[in-house]
């Protein structure tokens, strides 16, 4: 042990007899051990974005959106223009909620939507908002849990009873000193009592956006059957509609429902699922384009093979910076085995096995990584904690990815550099003296 931590010592202060030159070696190191940490953080900050992108919109969910096609244009014949006739379909309605459940055997949950803008008013204030007419589905599919109150009970939704359960915005903005639960509050021509809030849904404005998902916080939500008894069923003509014609060739909105969310029981039947539903709408609406069905969870797929793919990209981009270094360290090992012939002549000639030789030259090489590995580890995190300020990438730096840098820095001062410790053990002792 003696002799290896003298080994070790002649090392270091030949490491420091030429600090330049170490340091110019240790370049490669340096920004390869870098890239490597700033890939894994990106990518580690990609997986985890992936991650709460899911939670956000649930797992095996397929998403089937009501679509109100344009209003045909005019045709003129004959030098007359006549209205082109619109192809009739009863849109999205809970008839096609009853058809998947019965139809589709993957369905394990179905969570239909009625979206409404009103105004909100209370204790003489007075705000636009939105009313969604939903049951106790939609916040099991959406991973919503009710924070202060009750949930939807079974005689609201066979009623359609005026209650409401509130997002965390709007308590704050109709409710801020006092407690919500069994007051009173307005959406259009109808009071709602209010009998939940909302557990508070923590979710940046981008990832909203880019997911199409609205901001829960800032809703009001009341029962199905209440939407279509206490506001509007679209699916019903009255004798507003049939003595409408203000809206001219303006496309108007005939879905009974404008959302519905199918939660299949397994995600390898996500696809199938959603061709079967495609198909069993296209006919149940007359072949009429009227709803859009989207799949979340396989666009996000999408999203993270893109992403691997990037991160692969980079890693070959480490793993190459890092094999130049490698070649750096021992190319620098190479020259100084021919600088200090003379030196491992002496030391030969003073009682050192080749063994002792070889352990002086690799550990130079072996602490030139480490010291490399060391700047390349701050300079990574740098790198990563300004691609999260500047590019608005996030990152995530592990402890795992720096202790598997500074393992991969050891390596590679190991690995090139036994070959000039080698190289200097099998200098002839003799011949190594009489050099000048």
């Amino acid at each position: 042990m003696q002799r290896v931590l003298f080994n070790f010592l002649l090392a270091v202060e030949g490491v420091n007899a030429n600090k330049l030159r170490s340091f110019l070696t240790a370049l490669g190191i340096i920004f390869g051990v870098g890239a490597v940490i700033a890939m894994l953080a990106i990518g580690s900050g990609a997986k985890q974005s992936i991650l709460d992108q899911m939670k956000l919109i649930g797992t095996n969910n397929i998403v089937i959106n009501a679509v109100v096609p344009e209003s045909g244009g005019e045709s003129a014949s004959g030098g007359e223009e006549e209205e082109e006739k619109k192809p009739y379909s009863p849109g999205l309605s809970l008839a096609d909620l009853s058809a998947i459940r019965k139809t589709v055997p993957t369905v394990d949950q179905l969570s239909p939507e009625i979206i409404m803008n009103v105004s909100v008013v209370r204790a003489g204030r007075q705000e636009k908002g939105r009313c969604i007419g939903v049951d106790n589905a939609f916040f099991e599919l959406n991973g919503l849990g009710i924070g202060r109150g009750i949930a939807f009970q079974p005689i609201h939704l066979e009623r359609g009873e005026a209650v409401c359960i509130i997002g965390r915005e709007v308590q704050k903005r109709f409710f801020s000193e006092e407690d919500p639960i069994g007051k009173l509050i307005k959406c259009g021509k109808t009071w709602l009592r209010v009998i939940g809030v909302l557990q508070k849904r923590n979710a940046s404005k981008e990832s909203l956006s880019r997911l199409g998902i609205r901001d829960y916080n800032s809703d009001i939500y009341i029962p199905v059957s209440t939407a279509l008894l206490r506001f509007r069923n679209r699916a019903l003509i009255t004798n507003e509609d049939l003595g409408d014609n203000s809206e001219g060739n303006q496309a108007k909105n005939y879905h009974q429902l404008d959302r519905l969310v199918v939660r299949v029981d397994d995600s390898k039947k996500l696809r199938a699922s959603a061709d079967v539903i495609a198909r069993m709408l296209k006919r149940r609406h007359l072949e009429v384009p009227d709803v859009e069905i989207e799949v979340p969870e396989l666009l996000l797929e999408q999203e993270q093979q893109t992403q691997d793919t990037f991160n692969l990209v980079l890693a070959v981009i480490a793993g190459i910076s890092l094999l130049v270094g490698g070649i750096g360290i021992m190319n620098i090992m190479l020259a100084s085995v021919l600088e200090r012939i003379k030196e491992i002549g002496v030391r030969r000639s003073l009682g050192a096995t080749q063994m002792d030789i070889i352990l002086q030259f690799l550990f130079e090489a072996v602490f030139i990584s480490l010291i490399g590995g060391l700047i390349g580890v701050l300079l990574g995190v740098a790198a990563a904690q300004t691609i999260a300020s500047y590019a608005e990438i996030p990152t995530i730096v592990s402890a795992w990815s720096i202790v598997l840098s500074f393992g991969v820095a050891a390596s590679i001062g190991l690995v090139f550099g036994l070959f000039p410790a080698r190289k200097a053990a099998k200098q002839d002792p003799i011949k190594a003296l009489r050099s000048d």
